[in-house]
């Protein structure tokens, strides 16, 4: 593990491959536990490196690095906005190790999403965050997110799924 008594070196970020997976997998049990949800995990390690592999991949991640070792990650997938007429992205997992928190790590994994954005020409990155997490959404804020306090995500999980399709047929 990173030396905590040292200040690191800035951050470097790069995109995972499939061959990180065992890293890439880490950091999402870490994530899922850290918001309290390991139990609820249903993703396997095979998954998330098929999901790498496939043509076009279902998901990036960039990965944080401190002196070559792995500290934090962000996951990703391209959206389309019908508003803009262009594709978007999503941050869908953004994860700091806690030793190097406050470190300069998330900033360098957005940055590098954001590099990411315009490189695929991307108008728009979203996310969502617990809104009680007064922390990330003041870094988010600083960072120059428009936090948006008056929307609500939506969710239909399996069973509702399956009901309104049903009812469909």
């Amino acid at each position: 593990m990173h030396d905590t008594n040292t200040r690191p070196a800035f951050p470097s970020i790069r995109e995972a491959t499939a061959e990180d997976i065992d890293v890439v997998w880490a950091f999402v049990r870490k994530k899922a536990a850290f918001d309290d949800w390991l139990d609820k995990l249903q993703a396997t390690k095979h998954a998330l490196a098929e999901a790498l592999r496939a043509d076009p991949p279902h998901m990036g991640v960039l990965l944080a690095e401190l002196d070559g070792e792995p500290v934090g990650f962000a996951s990703y997938f391209f959206t389309f906005s019908t508003y803009l007429a262009r594709r978007c992205l999503w941050l869908d997992d953004l994860y700091v190790d806690e030793a190097v928190r406050r470190r300069g790590v998330a900033t360098a994994l957005l940055r590098g999403l954001a590099a990411h954005s315009l490189k695929h020409g991307c108008p728009r990155i979203e996310w969502v965050t617990a809104a009680g997490n007064a922390k990330a959404i003041g870094f988010y804020e600083r960072m120059g997110a428009d936090v948006r306090h008056a929307l609500r995500m939506c969710r239909l999980d399996g069973p509702a799924i399956a009901n309104l399709a049903q009812a469909a047929t």
